[in-house]
């Protein structure tokens, strides 16, 4: 057995790429459109780790899509916490959990998808603004 990828279900496939690529720093690797099911299928992955992806589905007609919070979570290694969750915030995501240990974060997709970010190796020492700042909403 193989794990393959997971996949996510996205209201508006530009404004998820901002945040998946733009300000996550996924990659994208590939993208198809199915006119036949009126979707759009993007494979993403971290930079060197292309075997653990995220498929994003963007379904043409509109529906709503609820009940996020059951999917749990991705959970993404990162080389510098405060400098990932510095460019998120330049991107305009909110930090609902700091990295206030120097060690773990949560930021919420456009689609309300729970992304953990943990230091990859040792935590780096509690640092100023992430150690003062508060929890923001549900992470």
């Amino acid at each position: 057995m193989k794990y393959l990828h997971t996949m996510v279900r996205v209201s508006d496939i530009e404004q998820s790429l901002r945040f998946y690529r733009d300000a996550l720093g996924l990659l994208e690797l590939s993208r198809r459109d199915y006119p036949q099911g009126r979707y759009t299928l993007v494979f993403l992955a971290a930079p060197h780790d292309e075997h653990a992806q995220v498929e994003l589905t963007f379904n043409w007609d509109p529906e709503p899509y609820t009940g996020g919070r059951n999917f749990g979570h991705l959970a993404y290694a990162v080389e510098d916490i405060y400098a990932t969750c510095r460019r998120l915030m330049e991107h305009g995501v909110t930090i609902n959990r700091p990295p206030r240990d120097g060690r773990m974060a949560f930021v919420r997709s456009p689609d309300g998808i729970s992304i953990e970010l943990l230091q990859a190796g040792a935590a780096l020492a509690p640092a100023e603004p992430w150690k003062s700042m508060p929890n923001t909403g549900v992470w």
